[in-house]
């Protein structure tokens, strides 16, 4: 599919009453057409892996096509200024995570930007760097401990972050790197005491995690 066709397509799968129950659960308005996800599923792969397609895309400015944008990229030709130039544009909670969870976790700078981003004051930024804490723990099999226990200093910093969408961020990566295994679990758990997590503390410590974590 040609770029043309791509949006031509999304326009054409637009719909009203997707985009305004979007907006209630707190998705931007902003260039949201109501493509649902199992569209652009579908659009990725009819697309396939093209970077100079991905760039295109994101710079449409159209919320879906920088989903698909995410989902298309390929993630040995991203660049630092690509992220950057990106995580700038990020204003929508579900871009941010599809965002971190399907490119931006796969590249070589993803725990240089999570160093780098949770330090930065935007809300949008710092949620970005959350979110890939989050996605690197479930997508990164080979890391070591060590790489997971380094977040912790940053969570327990911005656990006071009233933000909305930094708190949630922030709650996610303690829980998601809790479940990584029983070693990081204990120290999540100890960290999520700290912090007064009580969202954290009901799930790393439920029989249905340690059940699968003892396993």
């Amino acid at each position: 599919m040609t770029y043309t066709e791509i949006i031509k397509k999304l326009k054409a799968e637009a719909n009203e009453n997707n985009r305004l129950g979007m907006i209630r659960f707190g998705i931007s308005p902003k260039g949201t057409l109501g493509v649902s996800t199992l569209v652009l599923r579908r659009m990725q792969k009819e697309i396939g892996k093209d970077q100079a397609l991905s760039l295109r895309l994101w710079d449409s400015g159209i919320h879906e096509a920088r989903i698909l944008a995410a989902f298309i990229g390929e993630k040995e030709k991203v660049t630092e200024t690509q992220m950057e130039k990106w995580v700038k544009g990020v204003d929508s909670w579900d871009v941010c995570d599809q965002l971190c969870g399907n490119l931006f976790d796969k590249t070589s700078f993803a725990y240089k930007k999570v160093y780098e981003w949770v330090e930065r004051e935007e809300e949008f930024v710092r949620r970005v760097g959350f979110v890939l804490m989050a996605t690197l723990s479930v997508h990164d099999k080979t890391a070591k401990d060590k790489e997971f226990e380094n977040f912790f200093p940053l969570i327990k910093k911005y656990a006071t972050d009233k933000r909305n969408f930094v708190k949630k961020a922030v709650n996610w990566a303690l829980r998601q790197i809790g479940k990584r295994n029983l070693a990081l679990n204990k120290k999540a758990i100890k960290l999520a005491k700290e912090i007064n997590d009580k969202n954290a503390i009901r799930e790393l410590t439920s029989e249905a995690v340690q059940r699968r974590l003892k396993k």
